[in-house]
């Protein structure tokens, strides 16, 4: 009885082969698909009868058709026997025997008795398998990365090692199908019905991914914000999609060789949120705020505040409290109190310079009575000719010493 079935099976499946088949995409597909295999379409719109061919088997003749995007991969007997990177319809041909065909120009001996007797001696099933599968040759998005803790690294901008939970999503291309199918993809995914996807949370092989660029986000960090040509700003990396994927995947590549041992690379990425620890914080305020009073910017900061202490004086202790205050500001200068400014050397101007301290023998003068209108108006003029008070502010203590 066994043979009879198996001779029963031989033939019929040498029958139902005989047809060209159409191969294409699956429906259905997620637009994170990155590989699947070529399906059979037996049907169209109620017509096409070839609904009973045997699985791994193509019929010489057969069309594949290769959309947009996508790279053919052909197998044979586990073997990658072809690649196809162009889009368009590509017929089938082996000199296997079972995709001999009558309609593809074999004969009629050849197809029906040979390969009926060969699928004889293997229990009526074909004596090969052929297979096509298509691998996506665009970028893959939605692959998500974060960390539970903080991770750390050095900081150029800050100077010091920084901490921070990250999360966020980067792109996948596959830069080289050949070698990404030989060496990484599980035997599992290469099977009709399966599709490897990247963000499939079942995917073994995904969450190793996973893992890894979670493991080189710290020192993707550090190549980022030590490199000069990037600013050593963290900051702009939530701005800097392309110029951080490149030293995300650098990383990848250097712990993990994604590129050259997997055929993979990271395209871009999108940082959804940095968050600092608190010691991380407290450090990039007080960095920025010594940027903010850094330079010429700081100098003017500097000056503004001692001209609002001067005025305050002023208006708080009358002509007498500014006089104490521009004694002290004409022996300093407000020359005296300028920053470093980078640029900006011996040629200054002479409204930079600080002014000639006055001899050490000069004795101090008597500090004036209060009440010498005299004295009050000829500290009043020196400090309105020194720029320290408005002539509003000089007019106001020249009525105020003459009781006008």
């Amino acid at each position: 009885m066994g043979l009879i079935q198996a001779a029963i099976g031989a033939l019929g499946g040498t029958l139902a082969d005989q047809w060209k088949d159409f191969y294409t995409v699956p429906e259905g597909l997620a637009p994170t698909a990155a590989l699947f295999s070529a399906v059979p379409r037996g049907t169209n719109a109620g017509r096409g009868s070839n609904t009973k061919a045997s699985d791994g088997v193509i019929t010489n003749g057969s069309k594949i058709l290769v959309p947009e995007g996508y790279g053919l991969v052909l197998m044979q007997d586990g073997a990658i026997t072809g690649f196809a990177a162009e889009a368009g319809a590509y017929e089938w041909n082996s000199d296997a025997q079972d995709s001999q065909s009558i309609f593809a120009g074999n004969g009629i001996v050849s197809p029906l008795i040979k390969t009926s007797w060969e699928r004889y001696k293997f229990g009526g099933r074909p004596s090969t398998q052929q297979r096509g599968y298509f691998v996506s040759l665009k970028e893959l998005p939605n692959n998500r990365f974060g960390t539970q803790s903080e991770i750390y690294w050095d900081d150029a901008y800050m100077n010091a090692q920084v901490g921070a939970v990250t999360r966020g999503t980067y792109t996948l291309s596959i830069i080289d199908p050949i070698l990404f199918i030989k060496a990484f993809v599980p035997a599992t995914y290469l099977e009709p019905g399966k599709v490897f996807d990247f963000t499939d949370v079942e995917n073994d092989a995904a969450t190793q991914l996973f893992n890894e660029v979670v493991g080189s986000l710290a020192p993707a960090f550090s190549m980022y914000t030590n490199d000069p040509s990037k600013g050593n700003r963290i900051t702009k990396i939530q701005q800097d999609s392309v110029g951080f994927a490149q030293s995300l995947s650098a990383a990848v590549e250097q712990n993990y060789k994604w590129s050259s041992g997997r055929g993979l690379e990271i395209r871009s990425t999108a940082i959804i949120s940095i968050e600092y620890d608190e010691a991380t914080r407290e450090l990039l305020r007080n960095v920025q705020r010594a940027d903010a009073l850094s330079g010429a910017r700081g100098n003017s900061n500097l000056q503004a505040s001692v001209a609002a202490g001067f005025e305050a004086a002023g208006q708080n202790a009358g002509p007498g409290g500014i006089m104490g205050m521009g004694m002290a500001a004409s022996t300093t200068g407000i020359g005296g109190l300028q920053q470093p400014v980078p640029g900006v050397g011996a040629q200054s101007t002479p409204a930079q310079q600080p002014p000639a301290a006055a001899p050490a023998e000069a004795a101090a003068p008597a500090a004036p009575a209060a009440d010498d209108p005299m004295a009050v108006l000829t500290k009043a003029k020196q400090m309105l000719d020194a720029g320290l008070i408005t002539q509003e502010d000089y007019d106001a203590a020249k009525a105020k010493a003459l009781g006008l």
